[in-house]
């Protein structure tokens, strides 16, 4: 996994903020190969418990705010209760963090 532990804390602290101590977060995509380079941060998050505020408006601030943070691009992926194949592959392709 190409993460440092400090990526994985910013990543696991503002996501906790934003929805819930509960989720669960998962990296997937190029970042999961120790032999690649570079490349985006791909997240798959499943919420402890759906959010009441709207998940779009919610998405765009965590991911504007792990972009701010992190000094890289990041693509977030938010379970919304509804789970599609892609998410499957996500998770069962995905590391944990």
């Amino acid at each position: 996994m190409r993460l440092t532990q400090a990526q994985v804390d910013i990543i696991q602290t503002l996501t906790a903020r934003e929805l819930g101590p509960d989720t669960r977060i998962w990296l997937f995509g190029s970042r999961t190969d120790d032999g690649a380079r570079g490349g985006d941060i791909d997240l798959y998050v499943e919420p402890g418990s759906l959010p009441q505020t709207n998940l779009f408006l919610l998405r765009q601030k965590l991911k504007r705010d792990l972009e701010k943070n992190l000094h890289h691009a990041v693509d977030l992926l938010i379970n919304n209760g509804q789970t599609t194949a892609f998410m499957r592959l996500a998770k069962r392709e995905g590391v944990p963090l």
